[in-house]
């Protein structure tokens, strides 16, 4: 059993940050996807409103906490999301990084 202690303990790690993931991913579709698409590059009705794509230098060159403030307090056009708890806005943050990649 001692030696399967360790095995699972990664198996439960990996499986946190898969739902983490999967739930950054839901909540994006739920909040964001409206104005910058699925893929975070902005659709037509996010470009008419100056959604930048999160692929371009502006977004990829701001910080974490940047990204953050954004969201929480709103940036622009965009409402302010204050009722997201801190891990929520953590994983929309690293979901936009993916996509920016």
């Amino acid at each position: 059993m001692k030696r399967m202690l360790p095995l699972l303990l990664l198996f439960a790690v990996v499986a946190s940050l898969t739902c983490l993931a999967d739930d950054s991913a839901a909540l994006f579709k739920s909040k964001c996807v409206m104005c910058h698409g699925p893929d975070g590059t902005g659709n037509a009705t996010g470009q008419k409103m100056g959604v930048k794509s999160y692929k371009s230098p502006e977004i990829q060159k701001m910080t974490d906490a940047e990204l953050k403030n954004s969201i929480a307090n709103g940036k622009g056009k965009m409402p302010a999301y204050k009722t997201l708890t801190a891990e929520q806005i953590d994983g929309l943050v690293k979901y936009v990084r993916e996509l920016g990649k």
